[in-house]
């Protein structure tokens, strides 16, 4: 059982950054994938990263290759998501998500969601 809660969204103007933070609660962080995706009104959720359990092999949506960077603190069951050079079409609400199922990129590889986060990008 994990719970997981999303920080860190908010109002910002285009080509400015954010980092959100996601807090889990769990005895084996560790052992789970974690990834973020983001819903904006009117659309489908869509993948936007993920990290492996060790932190070593992460993806991307290519939507935000090369300007947003998923890492995780073990140590700390924190797992965070710092967003660069952010455009209007990234708003929406951003979900943190834990998984052991396969497909780290896909909804179904996981089990745990949290309530979300809403990151608006202005013009």
């Amino acid at each position: 059982q994990v719970s997981l809660v999303e920080s860190g969204g908010g109002l910002v103007q285009a080509g400015g950054s954010l980092r959100l933070s996601c807090a889990a609660s769990t005895r084996t962080f560790d052992s789970y994938h974690m990834g973020w995706f983001r819903q904006a009104p009117g659309k489908e959720r869509e993948f936007v990263a993920a990290i492996s359990w060790s932190g070593g092999s992460t993806y991307y949506a290519d939507s935000v290759k090369g300007r947003f960077t998923i890492s995780r603190d073990n140590a700390k069951n924190m797992v965070y998501l710092q967003m660069n050079s952010l455009k209007p079409e990234d708003t929406a609400a951003y979900y943190c998500a834990a998984g052991i199922r396969s497909g780290w990129t896909t909804e179904r590889g996981y089990n745990y969601w949290g309530q979300g986060t809403q990151v608006t990008v202005s013009i």
